[in-house]
């Protein structure tokens, strides 16, 4: 009984999250819309609303995950890997989710809430040993070094991920394929875009810049 109404409270949260935005939703509606008899059950269950978001990523992040490795996997076999690879290994995981019947278009739109954000409220990316900082790490040396201290992968996740939560947000679609085709593509020619002479005399001062603030500090 536990688990299935642990299971109901994640669901009605996914559900409730999608549609209004997190910080719009409170705990005790989601016990409400649960059904929940004790309308402290979300806090009995997680504690708060980072425990129920927590409760979401476990519920999605492991398949995600498992989807980046395999196709990480086929990257690491090919002599030349391209971005357009990259990319895919990027978008594809969660791109899957839009024909997730249990709750993957709703954790889509709950993913791009989150990380849309000047400060992320919550940490939706996995951990240090996640998919994800394996993607990061395989991609940093096909960046220009410059351009990696832009954070190029950081802005092709928050598009991507704004990208699926429009999609999802009318969810389902009778085929999914070009559209996620499509953002592979773009999400390749973000990655692989060259700086432009303005952008990287500008980078080249800042970086000049807190090199001399560095060097100015007493020690």
């Amino acid at each position: 009984m536990a688990v299935d109404t642990r299971a109901t409270l994640v669901a009605t949260a996914e559900r409730l999250f999608a549609e209004r935005g997190v910080e719009a939703v409170s705990l005790r509606e989601i016990a409400r819309e649960a059904g929940a008899r004790n309308v402290m059950a979300v806090q009995y269950h997680f504690t708060d609303r980072a425990g129920v978001l927590a409760a979401i990523g476990d519920k999605h992040l492991p398949m995600i995950d498992a989807r980046r490795d395999v196709l990480l996997e086929t990257v690491r076999g090919e002599q030349a890997t391209s971005m357009r690879a990259m990319a895919a290994a990027l978008v594809r995981p969660l791109a899957a989710e839009l024909t997730n019947p249990d709750g993957g278009p709703a954790f889509l739109r709950i993913h791009a809430d989150l990380l849309n954000r000047p400060v992320p409220a919550f940490d939706f990316t996995g951990g240090s040993a996640s998919s994800l900082q394996r993607w990061r790490l395989l991609l940093e040396p096909m960046l220009d070094p410059l351009a990696v201290t832009l954070h190029p992968r950081l802005g092709a996740l928050v598009y991507a991920a704004v990208e699926l939560g429009r999609r999802a947000a009318g969810a389902p679609h009778a085929d999914d394929r070009l559209f996620t085709s499509h953002l592979v593509d773009t999400v390749a020619a973000m990655l692989a875009a060259p700086l432009s002479e303005e952008t990287r005399s500008l980078a080249t001062e800042r970086q000049v810049r807190r090199q001399s603030r560095t060097t100015a500090r007493p020690s």
